[in-house]
């Protein structure tokens, strides 16, 4: 009888919250080990760095499409997680399974047998993945909806500001938010153009990416940031912030 193709898959993304997960070069480590200790046949290594809480990495399906065509009739990853958060792609893979296209799945990790009690664990981990991905959603927005109820922005500070990411606060950048202020001051007296603003920052030092003077529109962007003088706006509507202002609402108006 031949022996079964599999593909070794490994996945790692930058949102990837858990810091004690195996790095991708870690996970192949691990993986080669347990094909060479299992004598699994591998025919290709697919890497990917994409998230999988959503479907739609590219390396993932072509690597499904390629057991759909015959290439690999089994998938050997660290867990399940690393091939499914998303209800889509787990789908697809108890699909493939279903319809004996894809004949096994390995994992140094968990285990699984193509039968219905395996088929069942299986669908379980991958419901469990999701449900860390959905409830760490809600967690990231009940922690955000908390802080703007404090006066906290949950963001990025604006130009001129910086994230004190020791004290968890935003606090006036000392070397630019000068410059921010007299942008306010030469915009209030009604003769400037976005376009003169922009050149007034460049003049200062202060451009975009690869020197780029920053555009009209983030200019335009900056003086219309109820940020500055003591308030922000989230999910459309405007708080009181707990910030220091730069400038006076009556300067802003």
């Amino acid at each position: 009888m031949k022996s079964l193709a599999y593909f070794i898959y490994a996945r790692k993304s930058t949102d990837d919250d858990q810091h004690q997960l195996l790095s991708i070069p870690a996970q192949i480590d691990e993986l080669r080990t347990y094909a060479q200790k299992e004598g699994l046949n591998i025919v290709d290594t697919v890497i990917e760095s994409k998230t999988a809480k959503v479907p739609g990495r590219e390396l993932f399906n072509q690597m499904l499409d390629r057991v759909e065509k015959g290439e690999a009739q089994g998938i050997l990853a660290w867990h399940p997680d690393r091939l499914a958060r998303n209800a889509v792609d787990a789908g697809r893979v108890v699909y493939l399974l279903d319809r004996n296209i894809l004949d096994d799945l390995k994992f140094p990790t968990f285990w699984f047998q193509n039968t219905p009690q395996g088929l069942f664990m299986l669908s379980i981990a991958f419901g469990q993945s999701k449900y860390y991905v959905d409830s760490l959603s809600e967690n990231t927005k009940r922690g955000f909806r908390q802080k703007v109820r404090r006066g906290e922005f949950p963001g990025v500070a604006p130009l001129g500001y910086l994230n004190d990411r020791v004290n968890r606060k935003i606090i006036i950048d000392p070397k630019i938010s000068l410059v921010v202020k007299e942008l306010f001051e030469i915009y209030s007296k009604g003769n400037s153009t976005c376009k003169s603003l922009s050149l007034f920052l460049k003049s200062k030092g202060i451009v975009s990416r690869g020197g780029i003077p920053i555009h009209k529109s983030r200019v335009a962007s900056i003086l219309s940031n109820p940020f500055y003088f003591g308030y922000f706006r989230y999910k459309g509507e405007i708080h009181q912030g707990i910030h220091e202002p730069l400038i006076t609402k009556k300067l802003f108006d």
